[in-house]
This record gives C-alpha cells, sequence and structure tokens, in this order.
C-alpha cells in the first residue's frame, strides 16, 4: 500500500497505521453522519450520495478484500441486513448472490474451496 500511495514504507506505517495489541491496523478517520458518527479507513473517499470509493484499491488488504463475506455479517440474514443498514455499502444486496464456495475464496483466496 506504501508504494501505492507513493511513499516509503516507514513514513507510511507512521501516518497510516496505529498498533492494536500486536499488530498494526489502518487509521480511521471521524465522519458525521445523520445516523450518527461512525469511523471509516483513512484510504475511503465517500461522495455526498454516500458512494465510497477506495484510494488504494488495487493494494487494499485482505480484510477489505474479503469485505462484506465476513463471519459477524454472513451469521444470519438478519445480520447482514443489519450491516446492510448500517453500512452504506452500495454493493450489498445487489448483483447475483454467492454460494459458500464464492465466499469461501473471497475470504480465503484461490483454494479455499473445499
Amino acid at each position: 500500500m506504501a508504494a501505492e500511495v507513493g511513499i516509503e514504507l516507514e513514513p507510511f506505517r507512521e501516518r497510516f497505521t496505529r498498533r492494536i495489541g500486536s499488530r498494526r491496523s489502518l487509521v480511521e478517520v471521524r465522519v458525521e453522519a445523520v445516523e450518527g458518527d461512525r469511523h471509516e479507513c483513512v484510504f475511503l473517499d465517500r461522495r455526498p450520495d454516500g458512494k465510497a470509493t477506495c484510494r488504494v484499491y488495487r493494494a487494499r488488504p485482505t480484510q477489505c478484500r474479503s469485505w462484506p463475506f465476513w463471519p459477524e455479517n454472513l451469521a444470519s440474514p438478519e445480520a447482514w441486513d443489519a450491516t446492510r443498514s448500517r453500512v452504506p455499502c452500495l454493493g450489498m444486496g445487489e448483483g447475483p448472490l454467492h454460494g459458500p464456495v464464492q465466499i469461501r475464496i473471497a475470504l480465503h483466496g484461490p483454494g479455499a474451496e473445499a
């Protein structure tokens, strides 16, 4: 991601990540919204109509590549609907349905079919 942003790794880490325990996470920015404040990735640009664009899309981490197929969102149809209503992700509920194999591949990469 540092290369995508156009800076060296250490300045990238200092500016765009924070330590959580023994791991690093991308920093988030506070966003004021009608439904209440929320925190979003520092690389997410949101238009006034709610549509979001990732500034590092080609280099986004696995966590972002696998969205919205996170276990907590897949726990039940109600969990999916709650996430969809809470997070303005325009792709949720649109397009073809994904089966379990497609979701496993999205979460874990090729070879996760079984």
